[in-house]
Order: C-alpha cells, then structure tokens, then sequence
C-alpha cells in the first residue's frame, strides 16, 4: 500500500454513512443509466442503503458495535468514490478498478459484468484495504472488526443473488447466453470475500515493513483488475 493510501483519518463522521450515500446518489444522478459504472452504482447504492438501515438498528441489524460498522462502511465507500473521482479527473484509477472504468461504453459487455467487475474490485481489493484503513481510525486489530466484516459480506452476497436475477438473460437467451454463464460461473463472491478477509490480516500484518506491504497491496490491485479484465471480456450480440 503506498503511503498516501493509508488513512489514519479524519474521525468516523457523527451521521454515519450518510455523506457517502450522497456522493454516489451524486453519481447516479450524472451518469446515463446505461454506463458501466452506473449500474454499478446502482447496485452499491443499495447495498450502502441497506447496510445504513442495519447499522440504524444495531444489533437487530447485525450490527452491535455502531462505530466499528460505520468506520468500515465509510472507509469502504470512499475506495469505490476515490477512483471514480480520479477517474473523473483524467487521473488513472487503481488497477482493479481499471477495466470497469475502460469498457464502460462497450457495446457488447452486458450490464450484468458490468456489475459484478464492480463487485469484484471492490470486494477483492477495496474491502481488505478498508478493513486495515478501519483499524486505523479506530486504533485497533482486524480481530476487533470481523462480525462487521461478517455482516458486510452477508449483505452483499445478498446482493450477488439480486444481480443475478434482475440482470442475467432469460431462458429463452440461454443457448446464446453460453459464453457469459461460464463466464459468471467462475467467479464467485464468497471466494473474493474469504480472500478479502485473509489479504486484509496479512496487510496489517505488514504494517512494519512498508515496502513489503506496499508490494502486498500492489499485486493484490494488479490480481484483482486481472480478473476484473476477465469479467468484463467483449460477447457476441444477442439475436433480435
């Protein structure tokens, strides 16, 4: 991890995840629907709404401990939104986020890879940075944040489960649907979350020997755009 992507602050905003559902209703509301990224954002944006719902709840909601749920929310948030604003800004996003931001226009990748190259990105690098960005916030061990982290992943493979349904091809598409059902098939969320899990100890592992860290987190950025590059592989239109 390069030193300018630790976050040792600000504090844990009073209203919650509040300002980052803003900022990606900010985003919805200035992209066309079609675009990669916003759908997308349509997805984290409901998933970021349904985890507010929860962390408002408290333990009903899965969620007992308000300022470990709200560090790791919004430090996990403000990953997806940093590289939509470089990406914004003509500034090379990191590398997992790379792909979704390059095919975002292309004609023939579904809005079904779309989201789930999201997903990926931001499961697979976003999430184990922002639980080592967490505890620094919070002053303390990943340990300290695994029912959050737990609760966070239950909530998104809920997530998975819609995104199939509302955007995969119907029946009638299926013969031609081949190639991206084996495609999707290979990838799964509970895999990128265990692996999120694990890449986040390791990194706060390192947290002594920056330059192994910083190669740590560099190649887990490069691993995860590889198959974010993958996800969002080009298919033949579909007839009619």
């Amino acid at each position: 991890m390069a030193q300018s992507e630790r976050i040792t602050g600000p504090h844990i905003p009073a209203q919650g995840v509040d300002p980052v559902l803003a900022r990606m209703r900010a985003v919805a509301a200035r992209l066309p629907p079609q675009d990669g990224v916003a759908v997308f954002n349509r997805i984290y944006l409901s998933v970021t709404e349904a985890m507010d719902h929860a962390i408002d709840q408290g333990a009903r909601g899965g969620f007992g401990d308000r300022p470990a749920a709200v560090a790791l929310g919004v430090r996990f948030a403000e990953r997806y939104l940093t590289a939509v604003d470089a990406a914004a800004c003509g500034v090379r996003p990191p590398a997992c986020w790379r792909p979704l931001f390059q095919f975002r226009s292309h004609p023939q990748v579904r809005p079904l890879q779309f989201a789930l190259a999201g997903i990926n990105a931001h499961i697979g690098h976003d999430l184990a940075l922002a639980v080592v960005d967490s505890c620094h916030t919070l002053s303390c061990e990943p340990a300290a944040l695994e029912d959050e982290f737990d609760r966070v992943g239950d909530l998104l493979v809920s997530l998975e489960e819609r995104v199939r349904e509302e955007l995969m091809p119907g029946p009638d598409l299926l013969q031609v649907a081949d190639p991206l059902t084996h495609l999707l098939g290979s990838w799964s969320l509970e895999r990128a979350r265990d692996g999120a899990w694990a890449a986040a100890r390791a990194v706060w592992a390192l947290r002594d020997l920056p330059s192994l860290q910083a190669e740590f987190a560099q190649r887990l950025d490069a691993s995860v755009g590889l198959v974010g590059r993958m996800l969002l592989t080009p298919l033949p239109a579909f007839p009619g």
